[in-house]
């Protein structure tokens, strides 16, 4: 007999996921260690999701689609328990961002979330000494799949010149990294330029912000601090962000040239990096 506590299907998406799979393997008169061998995890994994004690990941809950027949159930309630992983001061720009039909960023210090590899990210993540790290993580890379959508967001990004030269996670994480923002800039609704340390000072000094645009609400400024984010719809900030938006981009690099500053920094400064026997390797 399966020992799983039961859960309150209502307390969170993670304790509805995990009703509807204990709920729906009963129904397929499967128990937990049989359901394992179909997805490729033990049963004890099985239980653990349905007790909400273990995150399902995507591709787990795709091969329980496969497995249990239904039909794109659990490809769908897990992008709802990975949305629920960020913090919840930042849930509500997360669902803005997914509706918005276009996002400006500028960064100062940081590749943009929605452009970060998972290891970076990790790096990113860990340095506020979270407590679910992993979660985070799966939680940070789910944002992403707004990009491949049959109908992504326009997505322009203008990096500080501070964020290639910043060795978050290490030179083979960095590397990884801007190999990674080469491949996007190919993309057809994906730009990314570089603001240069020779631009001096400009428009932004202050800090990083987004601009959200969408099909029929108002434009949205998103701005972060030391603990918690902040929207707002206001027609005079939105106004000034995108003022200042437009300086920045008109004083960073063209969009081809970025793409080549990226390049060079990729392999000068992080084109070697040092082997598991400490030698250097490229």
């Amino acid at each position: 007999m399966d020992k799983t506590r039961q859960l309150d299907p209502s307390a969170s998406p993670l304790a509805y996921y995990g009703s509807e799979l204990r709920r729906l393997r009963e129904a397929a008169q499967l128990s937990q260690e049989n359901l394992g061998g179909c997805v490729f995890c033990t049963g004890s994994q099985i239980g653990h999701i349905e007790s909400g004690r273990r995150m399902p990941t995507r591709d787990f809950s795709e091969r329980l689609d496969a497995a249990l027949g239904t039909d794109g159930t659990f490809s769908r309630l897990v992008g709802l328990v990975l949305r629920n992983q960020l913090p919840t001061w930042f849930q509500p720009y997360a669902d803005m961002e997914a509706r918005a039909t276009y996002i400006a960023s500028y960064q100062a210090q940081l590749v943009d979330g929605l452009l970060q590899t998972e290891e970076y990210a990790r790096a990113v993540l860990a340095s506020g000494m979270p407590d679910r790290l992993e979660e985070l993580v799966a939680a940070r890379m789910e944002r992403q799949r707004i990009l491949a959508r049959e109908q992504p967001p326009m997505l322009w990004v203008v990096l500080d010149e501070a964020a290639l030269h910043r060795p978050v996670g290490g030179a083979k994480v960095m590397r990884a990294q801007l190999a990674h923002l080469l491949t996007l800039s190919g993309h057809r609704w994906i730009k990314i330029q570089v603001l240069p340390f020779a631009a001096g000072e400009h428009a932004s000094l202050i800090g990083s912000f987004n601009i959200l645009r969408f099909e029929r609400d108002p434009d949205l400024v998103y701005t972060e601090d030391l603990v918690s984010g902040h929207m707002t719809a206001n027609p005079d900030d939105v106004r000034e962000a995108a003022l200042r938006y437009a300086h920045v981009q008109a004083a960073a690099l063209s969009v081809e040239d970025s793409a080549a500053l990226i390049a060079r920094v990729m392999e000068e400064r992080y084109g070697k990096h040092p082997g598991p026997d400490g030698r250097t390797v490229a």
